[in-house]
């Protein structure tokens, strides 16, 4: 699971997921500044364009200052606006409708290539931030997956993008995270509205919240994750500065940030639980079952329905069951598939005997991995790469895995976070699965590569399609044994296993969210048609409930991805090349997968012109995916 940059401070809580606008005077209309500008041929055109993508990013960046963080840029490490404010989700609204107002201007007549995908993403995506406004989700902005306050922790704790090792780096937390009561005052309020227009979350999930609450509101502020950065101040700090800071941070944190948390904590156990309800699927809500198909039509980027997507889940969780019982065939198991899914689960021999042990073995994963990338691969990222182990306070609710992609200037490389919580869950069998789709050359290699694409607009390099992203990191899984890995049945079963799991999403998001599952029910179809643990099942179960349809991208996408590279394979023959089909999907960013397709579809045609005039590179012998 890649964690988005815009997921990662809550911003979806500001219309669709955009945040963005001038808080103290009002943007000069970037339309206006087209209307004088004739635009007689298509160059001319592509040019005004990229300008104008240029400076969109920069008044986002500006005005949405988290995102800035977290890509690297240090420019307002000390600014937070309020997300959730009536203001600056109206801000919000008038800043998408101004640039794609301003875009749709110039238009699109005789653009190509990147122009024309630039074009097409920039107004799709701004159609759809506004689209996005008719749901209230920002009555909901509290869930086990993500809030402000863990957000803050993952910000404030001196491990991820907010830098502490200068003394400027030091006040600007100190001046941003004193922001912070404010957002979550707002949010109570907001939560407020949401309990009068009957749109409140599910109790299960908010339940999980509290924990997540008192886990940060220590009665010693130096056990406090807040209190980290002073606790490892880095050297060249003077010992005068680190003195006035230790005082800040106390005042900080004992003064404002934990009875603020504390103050949002009791609203949610006194004010909020009462109201919350039983259901559980967002077509319980008002409105919910438009809400959902939107939302289905967002993460997949296709028109595909509910109930079209519920049905492809059924198909492929029959498909893939008859694999595993290849695999029980080939390890002469005895018994039923419910049974070797016990078996699966139950094993001493599956069981990492500590946390460095496990550690050790995703590195190892990566050795061997490296060693057979170029056999696959001709266009790899250049920023680093480490594995790191999830945070103790949020671990609990967490993925098994998941990753952050590195910063533009190469000071934070790219992150793959290993869930290393209640240990005996987390088996040897997923670990070359969940590696190749987290890491390497999964989310690492796409989301790193495309930062690295400096030719391509910002919002393109830094933005994202949950469909080809995910739908990417599960393509990948299915590439171990050409990157010498499975070689092992029950490893492989762990690559069954992981695409399992994607095609039980489709069943069992649709099921939630237009079919009115209970969370009971979800559970018993996981418990029956996969291996899956007890606390890996409940975290996903209330994953796909806190965040309806974002689970269906994954298996989408991966199929998607699967069908292209199949149609290449007939239409090019010999001349296929798997290296060349890799960077083909990966050069351009992530894309909706309309887009994805029509891309392929000229690559195809483009290469069969060029069969008769130069020689054709073909896969290694013995190469598999």
């Amino acid at each position: 699971m890649q964690q988005p940059l815009v997921l990662a401070i809550a911003l979806a809580l500001a219309a669709g997921g955009l945040a963005g606008c001038k808080r103290d005077a009002p943007a000069q209309d970037p339309a206006a500044a087209v209307a004088d500008v004739p635009v007689e041929d298509a160059a001319a055109r592509a040019t005004r364009l990229t300008t104008l993508y240029a400076e969109y990013w920069e008044a986002l960046l500006k005005l949405n200052p988290v995102q800035a963080t977290f890509q690297g840029d240090a420019r307002y490490n000390d600014q937070l606006p309020d997300f959730g404010s009536a203001e600056y989700r109206e801000q919000v609204r008038a800043f998408n409708e101004r640039w794609l107002k301003a875009v749709e201007a110039v238009g699109k007549d005789g653009l190509q290539g990147q122009d024309l995908l630039s074009y097409e993403i920039f107004v799709s995506e701004r159609r759809n931030a506004l689209d996005a406004e008719r749901f209230p989700g920002w009555m909901m902005p509290v869930n086990q997956m993500g809030s402000i306050v863990s957000y803050a922790v993952l910000l404030g704790s001196g491990t991820n993008a907010q830098p502490f090792a200068t003394v400027a780096d030091y006040d600007a937390w100190l001046t941003r995270a004193a922001r912070i009561p404010v957002l979550l005052d707002t949010e109570i309020a907001n939560m407020r509205a949401g309990i009068e227009a009957n749109v409140v979350q599910p109790r299960v999930v908010m339940e999980k919240v509290l924990p997540q609450f008192d886990a940060i509101l220590v009665d010693d502020v130096e056990q406090s994750p807040f209190w980290a950065p002073v606790a490892n101040f880095p050297e060249g700090i003077a010992e005068a500065d680190r003195e006035r800071l230790t005082i800040a941070f106390r005042t900080l944190i004992a003064d404002q940030l934990n009875p603020a948390i504390k103050r949002q904590r009791d609203f949610i156990a006194n004010d909020y639980l009462p109201h919350t309800r039983d259901s559980v699927g967002l077509d319980a809500l008002p409105d919910g079952m438009a809400w959902y198909a939107f939302s289905a039509k967002q993460q997949t980027t296709s028109d595909l329905t509910p109930e079209a997507i519920h049905q492809i889940g059924l198909d492929e969780v029959a498909r893939i069951h008859a694999e595993i019982r290849q695999v029980m065939a080939e390890t002469k198991f005895e018994g039923s598939l419910q049974d070797f899914f016990r078996f699966m689960q139950t094993d001493r021999r599956f069981v990492f005997r500590s946390e460095d042990a496990l550690l050790t073995h995703y590195r190892g994963i990566e050795q061997k991995i490296e060693a057979r990338v170029p056999e696959l691969f001709s266009l790899t990222p250049k920023a680093g790469f480490e594995i790191r182990p999830v945070e103790a306070f949020r671990a609990e609710s967490a993925a098994g895995g998941s990753y952050m992609s590195p910063s533009e200037d190469g000071t934070r490389p790219g992150i793959f976070y290993v869930n290393t919580f209640d240990l005996p869950t987390r088996k040897r069998w997923e670990a070359e699965d969940l590696f190749l789709h987290e890491a390497i050359p999964g989310h690492h290699f796409q989301l790193a590569l495309q930062q690295e694409l400096t030719d391509l607009p910002a919002f393109r390099r830094f933005g994202g399609e949950t469909a080809y992203i995910e739908g990417w990191g599960l393509y990948a899984e299915s590439l171990g044994k050409a990157l010498g890995l499975y070689t092992d049945p029950y490893d492989y079963f762990g690559r069954l296993q992981g695409e399992l799991w994607r095609a039980v999403r489709l069943v069992v998001d649709t099921g939630l969210h237009s079919k009115g599952w209970s969370r009971q029910q979800v559970l018993d179809y996981m418990y029956a048609n996969s291996s899956v643990s007890e606390p890996d099942a409940i975290a996903e179960a209330e994953r796909y409930i806190a965040w309806p349809g974002q689970a269906l991208a994954y298996k989408i996408g991966e199929l998607k991805i699967q069908e292209l590279r199949k149609r290449s394979e007939t239409e090019l023959g010999a001349a296929f090349d798997i290296r060349e089909f890799h960077a083909e999907v990966l050069k351009d960013g992530a894309l909706p997968l309309p887009l994805l397709d029509a891309k392929i579809n000229a690559w195809i045609e483009g290469r069969k012109g060029r069969v008769d005039d130069q020689p054709i590179t073909t896969a290694p012998a013995g190469v598999e995916s």
